[in-house]
């Protein structure tokens, strides 16, 4: 078996791979600080409570935006489960060429979201990642990484609202009924979800302008499923995207 380690700013997001059959995903807090063996017992014991005889994993793929955490999890990985993970960075295989300034800068998060994008779907593509910060990727026909654009995630929004404004309180990020809001906390949802679909189909407008074509639009991230079905710019919603690119980058490393 391949375990997937999707380590992001908010949530580390593991999936299970059997072969090429994808089997089951669980979750961890990232800001939860851990020990080796605390991410090795956490990773025994969520694997157990799907069903999942631990010693089974054979290979672990790493994707991480947070360096501080990634001594730690290494050695659970080498512990627990006696492998050396793979882990996306640079001189891993990914099939795509990106040309951006720093290509060594780019988020090992937006590189499987955009190989898993172009593989499976194709190119032009852009691909949404709605997660801590929400990210817009374009990937070329040719399978070229050709640039990004980086937002504040909805939560962030949430939470900035909440944080800087004695009066306003913290809310559940859900889009109400109707914009004609009658009391706080609707009108703050209204505000916030609305206004998030309109800055994310004017960013999608906006690059088909500049970039003088037309393409797919794929999102994922966790709340991506409030935003995709409110815009008909969005053509497919991909909740295990970053699964799926590490296990495309694990195919090509692997062979």
């Amino acid at each position: 078996m391949l375990m997937t380690i999707d380590a992001g700013n908010t949530n580390i997001a593991i999936g299970v791979y059997d072969e090429n059959e994808f089997i089951t995903s669980f979750r961890l807090t990232t800001k939860m600080t851990r020990t080796s063996d605390e991410f090795g017992m956490d990773f025994y014991s969520l694997l157990q409570a799907k069903g999942i005889n631990p010693q089974d994993v054979k290979d672990v793929m790493i994707s991480s935006v947070v360096p501080n955490i990634m001594h730690s999890l290494t050695n659970a990985i080498r512990k627990y489960f006696q492998v050396t993970p793979l882990i996306v960075g640079p001189g891993i295989k990914t099939g795509l060429a990106i040309h951006i300034d720093n290509p060594k800068s780019l988020g090992a998060d937006r590189i499987v979201d955009a190989v898993a994008a172009y593989t499976i779907y194709g190119g032009p593509v852009l691909v949404i990642d709605f997660g801590t910060a929400t990210t817009f990727d374009f990937v070329s026909k040719d399978g070229v990484f050709e640039c990004g654009v980086t937002a504040p995630g909805i939560a962030i929004c949430a939470d900035a609202m909440s944080a800087q404004a004695a009066q306003l309180p913290k809310i559940e990020i859900k889009k109400p009924a109707s914009i004609m809001a009658k009391n706080t906390v609707t009108s703050m949802q209204a505000g916030l979800v609305y206004g998030y679909i309109g800055s994310v189909e004017y960013i999608i407008q906006r690059l088909k302008k500049e970039l003088q074509q037309d393409f797919q639009v794929i999102a994922t991230g966790g709340l991506g499923s409030i935003i995709t079905p409110e815009t008909d710019m969005i053509d497919v919603y991909d909740a295990n995207l970053a699964y799926k690119g590490m296990k495309i980058i694990y195919d090509k490393n692997k062979k």
